[in-house]
């Protein structure tokens, strides 16, 4: 997906909204379920691209990353370019996450990025694009990122912390084209993953 993104940057003081609003992920319609590719798949090595986010192409990718993220077991974010897109979109929905402190439900936001990241501290992470690893990764456990919302448009910030600032980190990383294992210290702080029978 190629475009540019819904206009000039906004003016901070008037353009940008704390929090969702009255966006809801019911306003984008029904997605459907893509498949998610695994490393060393090309579009997750690659920086996405800005998008418009009214466009119909967003709102349906948007959609998609929902649907898909919905019905994968423990996921709790979904970027653009894990189902092979390179596209700056992710979806992140953290409820009834064990160590989600801040929840906002669910979201996408398009052509998103940090503005303030605080309060540095390593855990453990995983990806369904890294399907046998996990990794240690010191990310913000205070976040503030914004960006935009398909469908509208409008000018977001959310401020978050602890486990959903961890979700919303990964998710960015991976619209730039980074994985977890590119922030691990080393190679000690690579793990395979555990499968429970």
């Amino acid at each position: 997906m190629t475009g540019q993104a819904g206009g000039p940057d906004p003016d901070p003081q008037t353009d940008i909204s704390v929090g969702l609003g009255d966006w809801t992920p019911e306003l984008l319609g029904e997605g459907q379920v893509l498949s998610v590719v695994s490393a060393p798949y090309p579009a997750l090595s690659r920086a996405g691209a800005q998008v418009d986010p009214t466009a119909e192409e967003t709102v349906r990718l948007a959609a998609d990353l929902i649907a898909t993220m919905r019905v994968s077991p423990g996921c709790v974010g979904l970027a653009a370019p894990q189902v092979g897109v390179g596209a700056q979109v992710f979806a992140v929905d953290v409820t009834g996450h064990a160590k989600a402190v801040t929840v906002h439900g669910t979201f996408v936001l398009c052509n998103a990025r940090v503005v303030e990241a605080t309060r540095w501290k390593a855990g453990r992470e995983g990806c369904m694009s890294v399907p046998d690893l996990t990794g240690d990764v010191k990310r913000a456990s205070r976040l503030v990122v914004e960006g935009e919302l398909p469908g509208s448009g409008k000018y977001v910030r959310l401020v978050t912390d602890g486990f959903e600032a961890r979700a919303l980190q990964h998710e960015i990383d991976h619209c730039a084209g980074l994985l977890f294992l590119d922030r691990v210290a080393g190679a000690h702080a690579i793990y395979q993953r555990k499968v429970y029978l």
